[in-house]
């Protein structure tokens, strides 16, 4: 399958988007919206990769929501007086927030590798990811003040997630940008690389790595640590062994213990693929 808005390979059970509207910043069109989630879930639904590795092309990452997506205006041309756009508005916003959404509720990891500057919707999208990769040259910015817009496609329930609230908030009041060290410091990102090249190995070597791990296990740890982060101790206690009542499998564990010990890959199932 073939997309407008982002090229997909699938390689060694890892599936790579990559962004290829670097002429464009790589601003995220009307096509995108629709085409991400479908390929996301189409690749988990179906069992066709153990990770989801995402990137882009150019010298920046993403520039945000492509403005040619308000044309029409948020609410389907309705003016703000017009008694269905609250209603069209949310049904608009709830749209866009499922295209990111997608990426957290997949059964597999995504990982994320930004280069240069990452806008906006941008980061929308990669606070959505289990992991953040980037260049020394990467920043990140919550634009929407500047446009007297507040951030409603992901960033606000997200981003404290990995940031503390008092550098969220200043992020999100003032615009200003936050570079690759800092992102780091916070804990946004995993790593830093010098080059684009040297990122997109190291990334690839990680989602190797996650994808030569049993599948359902890997799966139990992103479902668990996402529940977890949502609930409280003992909630998370009590998800985390009934998880296991229901799916720990004597023959993986049995598997990834002889392979180890006999420094081999482990020899694994995939995931079921998700009945229609």
């Amino acid at each position: 399958m073939t997309y407008q808005s982002f090229d997909l390979t699938i390689d060694n059970k890892i599936a790579h988007i990559v962004l290829n509207r670097p002429d464009k910043r790589n601003a995220l069109a009307a096509d995108f919206w629709a085409e991400l989630p479908k390929a996301v879930r189409n690749i988990d639904e179906c069992a066709k990769a153990r990770v989801i590795v995402i990137s882009s092309t150019g010298p920046i990452f993403c520039a945000g929501i492509d403005i040619s997506m308000l044309a029409g205006g948020v609410a389907g041309g309705h003016d703000k007086n017009h008694p269905a756009y609250g209603a069209a508005f949310l049904t608009k916003v709830k749209y866009l927030q499922d295209t990111f959404s997608s990426l957290e509720q997949c059964r597999i990891p995504v990982l994320i590798a930004v280069q240069g500057g990452c806008y906006g919707a941008g980061v929308d999208m990669i606070t959505a990811a289990d992991m953040r990769y980037c260049t020394e040259d990467a920043f990140f910015t919550i634009t929407e003040i500047d446009v007297g817009m507040t951030a409603d496609v992901g960033t606000f329930p997200r981003i404290l997630n990995h940031l503390p609230e008092g550098i969220a908030r200043e992020l999100a009041y003032t615009g200003r940008k936050m570079d690759a060290v800092e992102a780091k410091g916070h804990g946004l990102v995993n790593n830093i690389y010098k080059k684009q090249d040297d990122m997109l190995s190291g990334v690839m070597e990680i989602a190797g790595m996650i994808a030569s791990k049993s599948p359902l296990a890997v799966m139990g740890c992103k479902k668990s640590i996402t529940y977890g982060r949502d609930h409280n101790t003992k909630d998370a206690l009590n998800q985390i062994a009934t998880w296991n009542a229901s799916f720990l499998n004597p023959t993986e564990m049995m598997e990834a213990m002889q392979a180890r010990a006999q420094k081999r890959p482990g020899q694994f199932e995939d995931l079921p693929k998700l009945e229609k």
